[in-house]
C-alpha cells in the first residue's frame, strides 16, 4: 500500500500555512506508515491539517488506517494483523506538536525516562510479532504500551465501531466540559498540591514506631558523619587543583623559572632583546618620524613581557614540594569522594542531604508539636481545596445544562432525535479529591424517543456514536468560538489542546440533508482540529480539504491495498463514482463537480 505523493518526514508544518486553519496549541498527525499489515505490503501516507477524508469501494480496507492508528494509541495487538507470509507487522506515525501540546508530551516523556526530539515531533512505532508479542518505540527509544496509552489522549481521539479504542476516559470527559465552560483549573490544582504535600508529610511522621526508631539511628549516624567532615561548597574542586600542583611541584617550578629566564632574566631574554631593539629603533626615529609608532608598540610589548615574567617568578616562589601536605590532600579527597558516593553525587548534594537529615531528626524530637501544627495546616488546606473545588463544580454544573441544549440541537441536525444529558457526580469525600476537582462526568444519551438514557460509550452503533461525538465536539467549538454567546457567560471561552480527531462509520444510516449536515460540521471542526474521517457518502466527501482514495486490487493471487491523494479531475471522478457506482456517467461527473465547487 503506497501513496503517490512522496514521503518527507522533515517537511515542516509551515508548508501548510496557506490553508485557512487555526491550530492554537496544535498537534497533528504528519505521517502514518504500515508494513505487512493486513492487506498492506508497505504504506507511507502523509496527512495534513484540516479535513482529511478517506473514501473507497466497499471492502477496499478504508478502516485499516484507523485500526493501525489505534495500535499506536495503546490498543491491544493481535498477530492476526500480520500479513500472510510475513513474520511481523510494523506501524509507525509522526506527530508534530507545539505550545501546550508539546509541553504535555514532554512531561509524559520525562516521567518515563524518554528524550524529546529536537524539532518538537513525536515518533511512535509498534511492532507486532507472531504470538501477539511485539515491541514499542517512542522517539526511537524502547518504550511500553503503557506509555502509548499515556500519550494517547494528547495525540488522537478515535470514534469508531470498536468502543475500546475510544480515548474518552474520565479525565478526557472533564477536559471537554471545562473547555466548553472556560474553566480555569489552576486554583484547584494548586490547592490540591498544597493539601497533598501536607498530608504526605503527616503520613511520614506517623510511621510505625520500630521503623521510626530504626531510621533515627541511621539518621543520627549520617548526620554525625557529614558534620564531622566539615565540608565546604566547592571544596572538592579546590582539593583536586591543589593535588594536581603538589603532585607535579618540581615540574611546575622548573617550567615557571625557565619561562622567567627566557622572558626576563637571561642574557638573551626576550626583555633584553626588546630593550636592545628599542635603542636601535629610537635611533631610526630621529631620522624617520613614522617609527614613533613602532617605539610605542615595543614599549607595550616590553611591559607585557616583564609583567608575565614577574607573574611566573612569583608563582614559582610559591611552589613548595611537600609529600606530607600532598598525603593530607589525598586523604581529604578520599573522604569527600566516599561521602559523595554515599550521599551525592555532588558535594553540594551531600551537604543538602545532611541538612535534610538534621531536619528529620528535629521533627522526630518535636514530633508531637509538629504534628499538631501540620494537622492544623491540613485542615486549612482541605477547607481551601473544598472551597475552590466546589466553586468549580458549580461552574461545571451550569455549563453542563447549556452544553446539553447545544448538543441536542447539533444531534437533531444529524438525523438523530436524541435526548442528551451531562451527569455530574460530586463528592466531598477525600477519596474523590483530585487535581481536577471533586467531580466525575458521564455523558448520557437516548438515541430513540421513549428509550432511557444510557452512557454514551454504551451506544451499540458505531455510526451513532461517531455522530454524537461529532455533535459534542462541534458544540464545544461553538461555545469556544462565540457562536453560543447567548447560552454562555461572556467570560466562558476555554481553550483545549488540539489533537487529531478520527471518525469512522460516521455516515452509517444517513443520507441526503443529514449527510450534508455531517459534512459541514466536520468542515467546521477541522478549522481548529486535524480531522480524519472514513466515509462512503459523496455529500461528505465533497467537504474534504484533502481527499484520499483507498483501493484494493489482486495481483499474483494476493490482495493488495493502495492509497492515493486525489485532486482536480481525479477527485471529481471519485465523487462521481460514489454518486453513480462503478459506471461513471457525464451526468454524475457534472453533479460531482457542482457539489465539490459548492462545498469545497
Amino acid at each position: 500500500m503506497d501513496v503517490d505523493e512522496p514521503s518527507n518526514l522533515q517537511r515542516p508544518l509551515s508548508c501548510y500555512a496557506a490553508q485557512n486553519f487555526v491550530f492554537p496549541g496544535w498537534l497533528v498527525l504528519v505521517e502514518l506508515r504500515l508494513e505487512n499489515y493486513a492487506v498492506v505490503d508497505n504504506l507511507a501516507v502523509e496527512f495534513r491539517p484540516g479535513l482529511n477524508l478517506l473514501t473507497g469501494e466497499t471492502g477496499a480496507g478504508k478502516s485499516i488506517l484507523v485500526d493501525a492508528l489505534a495500535l499506536l494509541l495503546g490498543e491491544k495487538a493481535s498477530s492476526d494483523v500480520i500479513r500472510s507470509g510475513a513474520d511481523r507487522s510494523v506501524v509507525s506515525a509522526v506527530f508534530e506538536a507545539a505550545s501546550a501540546a508539546e509541553k504535555a508530551l514532554a512531561t509524559i516523556l520525562e516521567a518515563n525516562g524518554l528524550d524529546e526530539s529536537d524539532d518538537g515531533s513525536l515518533i511512535v512505532r509498534r511492532e507486532i510479532a507472531a504470538g501477539g508479542k511485539g515491541r514499542v518505540f517512542v522517539n526511537n527509544q524502547p518504550a511500553t504500551v503503557a506509555v502509548l496509552r499515556q500519550l494517547a489522549p494528547h495525540l488522537a481521539t478515535i470514534h469508531a465501531q470498536n468502543e475500546s479504542i475510544l480515548s474518552f476516559d474520565g479525565p478526557a470527559r472533564l477536559e471537554l466540559l471545562d473547555a466548553f465552560a472556560g474553566n480555569e483549573l489552576d486554583p484547584v490544582e494548586t490547592a490540591f498540591a498544597a493539601w497533598k504535600k501536607i498530608r504526605t508529610h503527616i503520613e511520614e511522621l506517623e510511621r510505625g514506631e520500630q521503623d521510626r526508631l530504626r531510621l533515627v539511628d541511621l539518621w543520627v549516624f549520617q548526620k554525625r558523619e557529614i558534620e564531622q567532615a566539615r565540608l565546604e561548597s566547592g571544596e572538592d574542586e579546590r582539593l583536586e587543583a591543589e593535588k594536581r600542583v603538589l603532585a607535579n611541584a618540581e615540574k611546575i617550578h622548573n617550567a615557571a623559572m625557565n619561562a622567567f629566564d627566557l622572558l626576563y632574566e637571561g642574557s638573551g631574554s626576550t626583555a633584553s632583546s626588546l630593550r636592545a631593539a628599542h635603542k636601535q629603533i629610537e635611533e631610526l626615529a630621529r631620522y624617520e618620524p613614522k617609527f614613533q609608532e613602532a617605539l610605542a608598540a615595543l614599549d607595550t610589548a616590553r611591559i607585557s613581557v616583564e609583567d608575565v615574567g614577574a607573574t611566573v617568578r612569583d608563582y614559582a616562589g610559591g611552589i613548595h614540594a611537600s609529600p606530607e601536605h600532598l598525603a593530607q590532600v589525598e586523604d581529604r579527597l578520599a573522604l569527600v569522594d566516599r561521602l559523595k558516593r554515599k550521599y551525592g553525587p555532588s558535594l553540594d548534594e551531600v551537604m543538602q542531604f545532611g541538612a535534610e537529615v538534621t531536619r528529620k531528626l528535629s521533627e522526630v524530637e518535636n514530633k508531637d508539636e509538629i504534628l499538631r501544627q501540620l494537622r492544623a495546616e491540613l485542615a486549612t488546606a482541605a477547607a481551601e481545596y473544598l472551597r475552590v473545588a466546589r466553586a468549580l463544580a458549580r461552574k461545571r454544573s451550569e455549563a453542563a445544562r447549556k452544553l446539553e441544549k447545544l448538543v441536542e440541537a447539533e444531534i437533531n441536525d444529524l438525523a438523530m432525535k436524541s435526548a442528551f444529558h451531562v451527569e455530574i457526580a460530586s463528592s466531598d469525600e477525600e477519596a474523590s479529591w483530585t487535581a481536577s476537582g471533586i467531580d466525575q462526568v458521564v455523558y448520557m444519551i437516548s438515541t430513540n424517543p421513549g428509550e432511557p438514557l444510557r452512557r454514551l460509550e454504551h451506544i451499540a452503533s458505531g455510526g451513532e456514536l461517531s455522530r454524537v461525538m461529532l455533535a459534542l465536539k462541534a458544540s464545544v467549538e461553538a461555545g469556544k468560538s462565540g457562536v453560543a454567546r447567548a447560552l454562555l457567560p461572556a467570560k466562558a471561552r476555554g481553550t483545549i489542546a488540539q489533537r487529531t480527531l478520527v471518525f469512522d462509520e460516521i455516515d452509517s444510516g444517513i443520507g441526503g440533508r443529514a449527510a450534508e449536515a455531517v459534512g459541514r460540521k466536520l468542515k467546521s471542526l477541522a478549522r481548529s482540529n486535524q480531522v480524519l474521517c472514513v466515509t462512503h457518502l459523496p455529500q461528505i466527501a465533497t467537504f474534504a480539504d484533502h481527499h484520499y482514495v483507498i483501493e484494493k486490487k489482486e495481483s499474483g493471487g494476493r490482495s493488495r491495498a493502495s492509497i492515493r491523494l486525489v485532486a482536480g479531475e481525479e477527485r471529481t471522478q471519485e465523487v462521481a463514482r460514489m454518486l453513480s457506482g462503478a459506471k461513471l456517467t457525464e451526468t454524475s461527473r457534472k453533479h460531482a463537480e457542482q457539489m465539490i465547487k459548492a462545498n469545497g
